[in-house]
């Protein structure tokens, strides 16, 4: 693979991973062992049986938690120490071939990118959860894994869009996350005042 379809499954996939790491490896190693795609670096790993065997039942387990209102909250919290250094790790594999000073730069980049969609996600779900309904969380849900796997797939498919995706997804990450945190804020400082006056 040549450096722009390295790049675009190096950050395809670590900015995927925020959103839904096993279903984005999962994707990879079936692409690899059913596409015959050969994956850059030392990505190959992802089309043995068991990462693929492991990544899918990691997957349909966190398809079912990520769809309950709370549930999906705690599942993020706890992900946060697994979905950032999978991206970085999954970034810096991609450059396997490459020197390792480029190996590093993708580390610490991939992990940004999976801290930067992580982050949106874990974010956004909290308030979604604010919500007595379940049917936000649901679509909410869906969405991320259709394009978790899309970006995944654009990212060995369709590189430059893979590379407009992660673009847009990180715009959208600066643009929404500081209107969350205000959020947040606002709900915190009206339940201070709410016991401040009882």
């Amino acid at each position: 693979m040549n450096f722009i379809s390295t790049l675009a499954v190096a950050m395809g996939v670590s900015w995927a991973s925020g959103l839904n790491l096993y279903a984005g490896v999962a994707t990879l190693g079936l692409l690899g062992r059913f596409g015959h795609l050969h994956l850059p670096g030392d990505l190959q790993v992802l089309t043995s049986w068991w990462v693929i065997g492991v990544a899918s039942a990691l997957y349909s387990v966190e398809f079912v938690a990520d769809k309950i209102p709370i549930v999906d909250s705690t599942w993020d919290v706890i992900h946060t120490f697994i979905r950032i250094p999978a991206g970085a790790i999954l970034a810096a594999a991609s450059f396997g071939d490459f020197d390792k000073s480029l190996q590093v730069i993708a580390f610490l980049v991939g992990g940004g990118l999976a801290l930067s969609s992580h982050g949106t996600k874990a974010a956004t779900r909290a308030v979604l959860n604010t919500s007595p309904e379940p049917f936000s969380n649901i679509a909410a849900s869906t969405i991320e894994d259709v394009i978790a796997i899309g970006s995944t797939l654009a990212s060995v498919l369709l590189p430059i869009l893979a590379l407009v995706i992660v673009a847009v997804g990180v715009l959208i990450s600066a643009l929404v996350l500081p209107k969350i945190f205000r959020f947040f804020r606002k709900v915190f400082t009206s339940i201070k005042r709410v016991f401040s006056f009882g």
